[in-house]
């Protein structure tokens, strides 16, 4: 028998233990006078208290016993004797073991060491843990452990679990922001007849009731400026997307977007906006504008600099600093340009995503402190309005932050014919895949608009220094175990 089915058979031994002493191990209804935080910071000695939360210490004294109780808001010490809670509730007591939940009454009273501590008078079990928490002192190290086990992570690393507090302080702030300037949160299908919004291969599912095929959508966006048609000026939605993709550090199958709509505004007042949400956030949550980026030593890689103003240069600008003179070579030049600098390209690359290739691994990936690229291609963003001055590039931002991609903004396209004829040309010969129905809405009126999109997870990545997607989602999707 190996170490941990020993371990689990002893505690499974001590659990029928007792329910041979009439204890339900998984125990009832416990009413706290509060939580142990609330507790420890009214704390005075004589304090009548009702606490409960898991062992996390335990210091054998013989007959008494000191533990440490914690719940999500603290840690407290009780102080357990036999002669206290009596000889049955201290048998009970000694089939408890670290990790288990139990509830107590008592009386507060300090240490010798100045320790407040619950002298503990009845007891109550309330959960009994069948398997061992991870080492405190060692926390769980095993990366492919904290992702599969996030709860272990959680209870043994308490920096992740920082994280994920500031990933909800994060998304609270952002709403906030948007309440406070007079944008509706609304809902729009997860499950649409049309993958549309986003080029992206999306999973597919089959209503029973209605025979029909439907998809887990890519983006939202063509449902949310239905609703600009129909007389909300001012929308954004916090949502689950789904892209049946490649899993990488930066990419998650399932991730939250969110995307806001504006009517009447442009891209330039879009990013306007979300410069002053990502520094207010970044202020309120973080406390600071400067976000250290640490290696696994702790030793700071980089140091992002959200101070405002944010830069703000044409694509092309950025493409001709990486590699003066691109815009004056051919298409064949341009492949050429690209091998000797050890750029990779696939034969049936149009020349557009050549350029935007050499602008993924030359100027975004190599782009840490935030700069709004503007102006990008047409061909590169199909639902973006084009510009006056030059009808190659359409009126767009794609803000950089850390490396990659952290929000798009569009001065949305309302044309219907426009949009319909960008729409075929880029789903070639798959015209089925044409949302017809978003494009009857257009038809009805649809008002300029600036509209934006932020990759929640990313954001979260940037604002708290993890180097990974999977560092910021509680749950992460991974291969099943070989």
């Amino acid at each position: 028998m190996d170490e941990t089915h020993a371990l689990f058979e002893t505690r499974r031994q001590k659990m029928l233990a007792l329910r041979e002493k009439g204890v339900d191990p998984y125990g009832q209804r416990f009413d706290v006078t509060g939580s142990i935080g609330a507790v420890r910071e009214r704390f005075a000695e004589g304090n009548h208290e009702c606490i409960a939360g898991r062992i996390t210490a335990h210091r054998d004294m013989g007959k008494s016993h000191f533990l440490d109780l914690t719940d999500s808001t603290g840690r407290i010490q009780i102080f357990i004797h036999a002669k206290e809670v009596g000889p049955e509730a201290f048998a009970i007591f000694q089939l408890l073991d670290m990790g288990d939940f139990l509830g107590v009454e008592g009386e507060a009273f300090i240490t010798k060491t100045g320790e407040p501590t619950l002298r503990v008078k009845t007891l109550n079990v309330l959960s009994k843990a069948l398997r061992p928490l991870p080492d405190k002192w060692h926390g769980l190290s095993d990366v492919e452990t904290r992702y599969r086990q996030r709860y272990l992570d959680l209870l043994a690393n308490p920096e992740s679990k920082t994280v994920f507090k500031q990933r909800i302080a994060i998304v609270r702030e952002i709403r906030r922001f948007l309440e406070e300037r007079g944008f509706l949160e609304v809902e729009t299908p997860m499950m649409q007849p049309i993958a549309g919004g986003a080029a992206a291969a999306p999973f597919k599912t089959h209503h029973n009731a209605l025979s029909m095929d439907l998809f887990l959508r890519i983006a939202p966006e063509l449902y949310l400026k239905r609703l600009l048609v129909g007389g909300f000026e001012k929308v954004f939605e916090l949502n689950r997307n789904f892209r049946n993709e490649g899993v990488s550090r930066r990419h998650n199958p399932e991730f939250t977007m969110l995307e806001v709509y504006q009517a009447y505004a442009d891209f330039q007042m879009m990013a306007d906006m979300v410069e002053e949400m990502v520094t207010t956030v970044a202020e309120k949550v973080i406390g600071t504008l400067k976000i250290d980026h640490k290696d696994a030593e702790g030793n700071v890689l980089r140091t992002i600099d959200l101070t405002r103003p944010w830069r703000r240069a044409a694509y092309r600008e950025l493409v001709e600093e990486a590699v003066p003179g691109w815009f004056a070579l051919t298409p064949e030049q341009r492949r050429e340009k690209c091998h000797a600098m050890h750029v990779e390209l696939s034969p049936e690359m149009a020349d557009f995503e050549v350029t935007q290739h050499v602008f993924e691994k030359l100027v975004e990936e190599k782009t840490f402190n935030p700069c709004f690229v503007t102006h990008c291609p047409k061909e590169l963003v199909p639902l973006a309005k084009q510009n006056l001055a030059n009808p190659d590039v359409v009126d767009v931002y794609e803000l950089i932050i850390n490396g990659q991609e952290i929000s798009p903004g569009y001065s949305e396209l309302n044309d219907p014919i426009v949009q319909r004829q960008r729409l075929e040309d880029q789903a070639g010969e798959e015209k089925q895949n044409i949302d017809d129905d978003f494009l009857t809405a257009l038809e009805h009126g649809m008002p300029p608009a600036g509209g934006v999109g932020i990759g929640i997870d990313r954001l979260v990545m940037m604002l708290t220094g993890a180097e990974s997607i999977r560092d910021v989602v509680l749950f992460p999707h991974m291969k099943p175990r070989a």
